[in-house]
């Protein structure tokens, strides 16, 4: 069963209770989503494998670690998830950003794939698929279906808020994929929405409605 992390460092919570403030506006929102995306960032990362190397400093040499190991490549889910590869980005700037476009049928909740733009050597990389809300799992889940269909084979979701119902779907049909939440909320609205959660991430990101 892959792992659940929820990530309560104080940076993290605090900028976590602005982005659900319905007081912040369109600009302040998009900023605090990078800052804590960069932040979790920080944790999805912690076990990434290094290797020791000679470097010359201005007083001698010595040995020091660099990253090594597999690629990483960055998988928002269009349209909210682009609001969080920002953050990542600046900690991981070779890192490759593939897109998976989803849509959610407004009656059935169902996601339809509509777009797939992904790295070519796909199956070599760490892959972190990135969305802000991880609700009834059902975008999430079909996200990561296509990765594995083009290949993918090492899997992380990060998502700033989720509801035990979405956690559920993920563990049930990818026990291979470890998921970091910012928060674990109550559950799901009659909507399929998160309460308490922080509303439509895509159009408080974009200002549309």
């Amino acid at each position: 069963m892959g792992e659940l992390f929820i990530l309560d460092h104080p940076l993290i919570q605090h900028k976590l209770t602005y982005i659900r403030d319905e007081k912040t506006g369109t600009k302040q929102f998009r900023e605090l989503v990078n800052e804590v995306s960069m932040l979790m960032g920080f944790e999805i990362t912690r076990h990434m494998p290094s290797q020791e190397i000679e470097v010359k400093t201005p007083l001698t040499t010595c040995k020091a670690k660099v990253l090594s190991g597999k690629k990483i490549g960055l998988i928002p889910i269009l349209r909210a998830g682009l609001g969080m590869v920002d953050g990542m980005l600046q900690l991981l700037p070779a890192a490759k950003v593939g897109h998976i476009g989803l849509y959610r049928d407004p009656e059935t909740f169902n996601p339809i794939e509509y777009y797939a733009k992904l790295p070519p050597d796909i199956s070599e990389r760490k892959l972190i698929v990135l969305d802000p809300m991880l609700a009834t799992g059902g975008s999430a889940n079909d996200a990561i279906d296509s990765l594995k269909k083009y290949g993918g084979r090492s899997i992380k979701l990060m998502c700033l808020v989720a509801a035990p119902e979405g956690v559920e779907v993920i563990q049930k049909n990818h026990p291979d994929v470890d998921i970091y939440l910012g928060a674990l909320d109550e559950g799901l609205n009659e909507k399929g929405y998160i309460v308490p959660g922080l509303g439509d991430a895509g159009d408080r990101l974009f200002g549309t409605k």
